[in-house]
């Protein structure tokens, strides 16, 4: 591991991160090789059903650079989709069936046209899920009505807590974090977000802070539920267990600490088919910044394009994508460990 410790700078190229999955994996773990797993489950190739959701990475600019970022999104970022991809975004759920849109980052209130794709999807008539940090909404003055805003649109509100706690949460995402994500979620309670009956739903998403598989998600759920009401008045709806994939600023933290080949074990000793057969990459399809098409975001960041005749949202065809065989490799492992894992959350 030391040779790849004096090179970890070149994490930040794509093809470099998947040569470190291939050879660590492959050649010096002696570990399988993910599509093997799946063949010995009946799984492999493995295949898309109906699209359910098209997730749009509307950018990779952030307010936040935080330690597990897969996107490696930050302040620095320039990545940002323009009005006309978008565009081409709302022209292909015009000729779909796919009713929820899902947006992430970076953070994606910070696109400039961020509101207005919203309301376009809005009117499309589709769920519109923003993958929201929290503490956007209280960096600055113009973001401090996005909660009436969310309201207005019926938005579904995914937010990242990594705990309860000040300590585990600034660790990860920095100082003063979880102070202004508190503020940030009672905004969003004040205006009906989690609360009975409103309609408004409010999910948060924990991420491991170290080299393992988050616990139960129902008692993680639990504890957050109970630590939440108790010392900040705060409710939300469910809590997402996901587990980090190895990839970007993760990826670089498991080589850097010397984590990366016990970590790589644990993934591939908890594989689980059931979460398998339900990995996330089978129902929905994900848009990149710049218009690219992907089985998922986790390919998105390693650069590995859906094998389809069409790999940009101008080229979308829904039966065309319906025929692909999924790209995968060993990061896939991530979303196959144990209870599953997707952006909703547990899948098995």
């Amino acid at each position: 591991m030391k040779s790849l410790k004096a090179t970890g700078h070149q994490l930040a190229d794509s093809a470099f991160q998947l040569t470190v999955l291939r050879r660590e994996v492959a050649d010096t773990l002696h570990l399988p090789l993910f599509h093997e797993k799946l063949s010995a489950a009946g799984l492999f190739p493995l295949t898309p059903v109906a699209p359910a959701v098209l997730q749009i990475n509307v950018g990779k600019m952030c307010n936040q650079v935080c330690k597990h970022c897969h996107v490696d999104a930050g302040p620095d970022r320039k990545e940002i989709m323009t009005w006309e991809t978008m565009q081409l975004c709302l022209d292909a759920l015009a000729q779909s069936d796919i009713q929820t849109v899902d947006l992430t980052g970076g953070a994606p209130e910070m696109n400039p046209d961020f509101r207005w794709f919203v309301a376009e999807i809005s009117r499309l008539g589709r769920k519109v899920l923003v993958r929201c940090n929290l503490t956007i909404i209280v960096a600055n003055k113009k973001y401090h009505d996005l909660p009436e805003f969310f309201k207005r649109h019926g938005v579904e509100v995914v937010s990242s807590l990594p705990f309860y706690s000040a300590a585990k949460t600034d660790s990860q995402r920095g100082d003063g974090v979880f102070d202004d994500s508190i503020r940030a979620l009672k905004m969003l309670n004040a205006v009906g977000y989690g609360q009975l009956g409103s309609g408004l739903v409010l999910n948060l998403v924990y991420n491991p802070a170290g080299a393992f598989l988050p616990g139960s998600q129902k008692g993680l759920q639990e504890q957050f539920k109970r630590a939440l009401l108790k010392d900040h008045g705060i409710v939300f709806n469910e809590l997402f267990a996901i587990t980090n994939i190895p990839v970007s600023r993760y990826l670089d933290y498991l080589i850097e600490s010397g984590n990366y080949a016990g970590y790589m074990e644990k993934l591939v000793t908890a594989f689980n088919p059931v979460a398998a057969a339900g990995v996330m990459c089978r129902t929905t399809i994900s848009v990149g910044w710049d218009g690219g098409l992907y089985d998922c975001d986790f390919n998105q960041m390693l650069d590995l394009t859906v094998a389809s005749p069409g790999r940009h949202i101008r080229d979308f065809n829904v039966a065309e994508l319906g025929q692909r065989a999924i790209v995968v490799n060993q990061h896939c492992y991530g979303c196959t460990a144990g209870s599953g894992s997707s952006c909703g959350g547990a899948t098995a």
